[in-house]
């Protein structure tokens, strides 16, 4: 094996590969890093490992291998006396950046999302979805019926969706619309900035009861409250209705082409006669190419049992639907899918 190690520029395939092999263990780190909050402790100064181990309640030895690890790979900066700084490449995990990604490293090293990607390969050789494998129930069942677990998820929901708002509300007219419901949508980060953005829009948050009971702080806090109630409910079986814009953001793809029909269905079902579905979800990208949304159709394998789609593939479920497909709308790492009644 090559001994060039991890700071060396131009590494050889073997390198290269290993580091790939060995990617989990940087992911962990940075878990760990954003479970303890130790970019927002390091937000306006630096501190030593001492420091940082009594106000986490950590080992002060332990937190200091931790730390030198991630200041090997620029996450950190490490100076004399164990003393760190955050480094650029760190600054997103603060929790009150713009492009926070912290509640979503919080999330990603959960051991029960992790053991769901150690079936990855049960999933290859079976079709099956890992995690119903792994932990004998589905992901929804398994976290309501874990508060905790549930929390870190829509902590790291909120997240994603923030670091994407800005080039959702620049790519799509959202002002358009008289009533946007959106469907899924968790505690109503993306809903909040439509409203914001659109004084006179009305907003209708659904997603299941204990999820939409979180939101009132939220939609709050984005002065957005007295335009917009959340209703709890099962969209297999039903969505608000009387709107002229739905939104589904990062919904369909949890789920395989027979329940995207359900849900697809309910909302066409509830929509006006010129009305839209606006489908938010990263589209699969051609050959050897897009290794975001290809990596996300993998965890959506072992996670939820959905996938990510082409747009021959949205296309497709959308006339299965009744719905036909209107046009595509670029919106950075995101694709607006806009639908009509067929």
């Amino acid at each position: 094996m090559s001994s060039r190690g991890l700071d060396d520029p131009d590494p050889d395939p073997a390198t290269t590969i290993r580091r790939m092999v060995d990617g989990y263990q940087v992911s962990q780190a940075i878990h760990v890093a954003a479970t303890l909050g130790i970019a927002d402790l390091l937000a306006e100064a630096s501190r030593t490992s001492n420091e940082l181990a009594a106000a986490t309640g950590t080992d002060p030895s332990t937190l200091y291998r931790l730390l030198r690890a991630l200041a090997s790979v620029k996450v950190l900066h490490e100076m004399d006396g164990r003393r760190f700084e955050l480094a650029p490449l760190g600054q997103p995990l603060r929790s009150d950046v713009l492009d926070s990604i912290a509640g979503w490293a919080a999330f990603i090293g959960r051991p029960y999302r992790w053991q769901a990607w150690s079936g990855l390969l049960h999933s290859v050789r079976t079709g099956e979805n890992a995690f119903q494998h792994i932990h004998g129930t589905d992901v929804w069942t398994y976290r309501s019926a874990r508060p905790d677990e549930s929390a870190v998820f829509d902590r790291a929901m909120t997240s994603v969706t923030r670091r994407f708002n800005a080039a959702l509300l620049a790519a799509y007219e959202f002002g358009h619309f008289r009533t946007i419901v959106d469907v899924g949508g968790g505690n109503g980060a993306l809903l909040a900035a439509v409203l914001a953005a659109h004084p006179h829009v009305q907003g209708v948050l659904f997603d299941q009861p204990h999820v939409v009971s979180g939101a009132a702080s939220l939609l709050e806090r984005a002065g957005v409250a007295n335009r917009c109630r959340s209703v709890g409910g099962n969209f297999f079986e039903s969505v608000p209705e009387g709107a002229d814009a739905y939104v589904l953001r990062a919904v369909i793809h949890d789920w395989d082409n027979d329940a995207s029909i359900l849900i697809l269905t309910s909302v066409k079902h509830a929509l006006t006669k010129d009305g839209r579905v606006l489908i938010v979800e990263r589209l699969i990208a051609p050959p050897n190419q897009g290794h975001d949304t290809k990596f996300a159709d993998l965890n959506m394998l072992v996670g939820t049992g959905g996938r990510e789609r082409t747009r021959e593939e949205f296309a497709e479920l959308l006339e299965l639907s009744g719905l036909r497909l209107q046009r595509v709308v670029d919106a950075g790492s995101f694709s607006i899918v806009e639908a009509a009644a067929a």
